[in-house]
């Protein structure tokens, strides 16, 4: 397989790449510029919410409460590259009360995840996120 960034599926992965690149610099500006400014966010175990001010409104919440690194990212596109899979394992940290989880006291944690996208016109329209809750608490909860 030759990836070469002319094929769509290649574009698609280099927008997520790029975007959780922007991630693990704390560049929310770098990853809401990936965005469509009616993004869809699809919140693990949560509800969905609509549009870059929702998702900087999230951010902001994310960037008080956690301090996250994504490693060991793999990401998958579709032949069009309108679907985009991305696995990952973060490596974070609890820095403030989220609400209606655990007190926060600077726990460490390690936590498999994934997400899936759409796209669509070189932005993402869809993030929707996957990580298994229950192991989240019991690792802060030790």
């Amino acid at each position: 397989m030759i990836v070469d960034g002319n094929r769509a599926a290649d574009r698609a992965i280099e927008l997520v790449l790029a975007y959780y690149a922007a991630f693990n610099r704390g560049d929310w500006e770098g990853m809401l510029a990936r965005l469509d400014p009616e993004v869809a966010h699809d919140i693990n175990q949560g509800a969905r919410e609509t549009g870059k001010v929702a998702f900087a409104a999230f951010l902001a919440r994310m960037n008080r409460c956690y301090r996250e690194q994504l490693r060991d990212i793999v990401v998958m596109a579709n032949q069009e590259g309108t679907r985009v899979a991305a696995e990952y394992v973060v490596h974070g940290e609890y820095l403030a009360n989220d609400t209606g989880l655990p007190p926060a006291h600077g726990q460490k944690y390690v936590l498999p995840g994934g997400a899936f996208f759409d796209v669509e016109d070189g932005a993402i329209t869809r993030i929707t996120n996957y990580y298994n809750l229950e192991d989240w608490i019991a690792q802060v909860s030790a």
